[in-house]
């Protein structure tokens, strides 16, 4: 399950970051808080996360701008997936 919004991890939950690294980041989208690069590691990171042994995917708030946009709504959309 992935939660969205996160400021930080649950116990168990692997974090997906954006932007400026914080403390315990299993992975980055991007360091420099570039959309396109985000956009691009996006399912590769959600992949690799989701084979290892994590509860869950928290994952790090994404600017609503721009590439931002079509980010969250997949994010939010894979979260309504598994709500359903």
């Amino acid at each position: 399950p992935l939660r969205m919004n996160a400021e930080g991890k649950q116990y168990g939950e692997a974090l997906l970051g954006f932007g400026k690294p914080i403390s315990g980041e299993a992975m980055n989208l991007s360091l420099t808080g570039n959309l396109v690069e985000a956009a691009a590691n996006l399912f590769r990171h959600l992949h690799k996360l989701d084979t290892l042994n994590y509860t869950g995917i928290a994952v790090r708030p994404i600017p609503q701008r721009g590439l931002g946009h079509a980010i969250n709504d997949r994010l939010f959309r894979a979260v309504e997936k598994r709500v359903s």
